[in-house]
């Protein structure tokens, strides 16, 4: 009963039901907003009507996916003071930095020209609407790279120092905080991995109407699009994965060697990507495996005959700095969270190149393949929602690498039950949105494009209009 009302885990559960949920709704939103502002950039170089319809379609879904995500985003802010406010008072003048940035400079930017863009149809000239429009996307953008930041000070803690006396961490150079090498290589690959979500949207939407021969005008062109972005920003992902991986091994060595459920150190062709391993119910021993020889060595070292640290070494080496305590995460989450991203990345890129295949000419593929496309949205939301899994879990027992433990994070007068009340209200109010975000997104997928007004002067220009929105 102790654990079940642990304010701790019940804080960690919260959050973590809270962050996955808010984070649904983030690659969409940076995702769609460049999508639109493409479709419209090619609407107003072209003249062509289908790609007018492609930006108030997408863009209907997108002010949906936006709204929703500015309501469950708030939340988050809420929590580090209510159930975190002994990490608050301890980093809060370091991370609360980036945060302020996010919420004070690039939302009002982003949320600005979103109103721009809104009213603006037939009431700006085309060139200064379509610039509202890609402001929105640049804002998306540099708000993801500011909670990035804030996250990356979390994984590698830079741009600070200890005051004793007040026992806190303050900001000694904001310049190190933004280009912390964490940040930097997460925040091409978050961007690219978001890419993939909205291809997948556009992939699946596309598939729905290509599937009952509607819309064929521009779900056609949709199609093409969505998957060569899918194709595209899934090799990005994995190629700035890469260098992501490298400052991982860098900053935190032992979230490389639990991604690996590597417990001894290895060189060269011990060092060995495991596909698969089966192994005792304490994860402390290998009973089989598939395994790929110099595979981790080559992406933990981008060497043959690197040498990984394995998770007794390093555990070992972490006592002597911090301390007696337990420095692994949790081994079995965060080896399977690392290959289901992985895995499901290389999916979207394989339902993107027989995709591509399959409907080339523009031949129509059998039904099936239409629904195996429509599946791959929700399964680009699980990828990257496993990917913050892993980069999270990995980071245990820290919240702050090195600096403050997660245990110690955690509202002092803080009890269980105060926390298990809100956890089971935000589980019943989350989940109502959800019914009501799907049914939204739902009813504006499966009506399509709305026709397109034109001119009174009998000629075939077409009108837009702010209508749909």
């Amino acid at each position: 009963m102790n654990e079940i009302l642990d304010p701790l885990i019940l804080s960690r559960w919260q959050f973590g039901l809270t962050t996955v949920y808010h984070f649904l709704f983030v690659p969409l939103t940076i995702g769609l907003a460049t999508t639109v502002a493409i479709f419209q950039t090619a609407w107003y170089r072209t003249g062509k009507v289908h790609y007018l319809q492609l930006t108030q379609f997408f863009g209907k879904i997108f002010m949906i996916n936006f709204a929703m995500g500015v309501v469950t985003g708030i939340v988050q802010e809420f929590q580090f003071g209510m159930n975190w406010s002994t990490y608050s008072r301890f980093v809060g003048d370091v991370f609360g930095a980036p945060l302020a940035l996010e919420g004070l400079l690039a939302f009002f930017f982003e949320a600005t020209f979103i109103g721009v863009w809104i009213f603006g149809w037939n009431k700006l000239s085309p060139k200064l609407h379509l610039a509202s429009i890609w402001c929105v996307a640049f804002a998306t953008a540099l708000s993801a790279y500011f909670i990035i930041a804030a996250n990356a000070f979390m994984q590698n803690p830079v741009g600070y120092q200890i005051n004793a006396e007040k026992g806190r961490a303050e900001l000694t150079s904001i310049g190190d905080l933004l280009t912390n090498p964490v940040a930097l290589a997460a925040f091409p690959h978050t961007i690219a991995a978001c890419f993939m979500v909205s291809a997948g949207l556009i992939v699946a939407v596309a598939a729905y109407h290509l599937s009952r021969n509607q819309h064929l005008d521009t779900m056609r062109p949709a199609l093409k699009f969505g998957l060569w972005t899918m194709l595209g920003a899934g090799a990005a992902t994995m190629f700035f994965g890469d260098q992501l991986s490298l400052a991982m091994v860098a900053t935190q060595p032992m979230k490389m060697a639990a991604a690996e459920a590597l417990y001894n150190t290895a060189t060269g062709a011990d060092a060995s990507f495991s596909i698969f391993t089966f192994g005792t119910p304490d994860g402390q021993h290998e009973l089989f495996s598939i395994r790929v020889p110099y595979l981790l060595s080559l992406l933990s070292t981008h060497s043959f005959d690197g040498t990984v640290e394995g998770i007794r070494e390093l555990q070992a080496a972490y006592s002597t700095k911090f301390g007696p305590g337990t420095y692994s995460p949790t081994i079995w989450i965060t080896y399977w969270a690392f290959r289901w991203m992985i895995g499901l990345g290389l999916y979207h890129m394989l339902v993107a190149a027989v995709g591509l295949f399959v409907t080339r000419k523009g031949r129509s593929p059998k039904r099936w393949v239409w629904r195996v496309a429509i599946w791959s949205f929700p399964a680009s939301l699980l990828a990257m929602s496993v990917g913050w899994v892993f980069t999270e879990m990995g980071r245990q027992p820290w919240i702050v690498f090195g600096l403050l433990k997660t245990e110690d994070a955690v509202s002092p007068e803080l009890t269980g039950v105060q926390v298990l009340i809100s956890l089971i209200g935000f589980t019943i109010v989350y989940g109502a949105l959800a019914v009501v975000e799907f049914g939204l997104i739902k009813k504006a997928a499966v009506a399509g494009p709305a026709p397109v007004e034109t001119a009174d002067d009998g000629s075939d220009t077409p009108v837009p209009t702010a209508t749909v929105y």
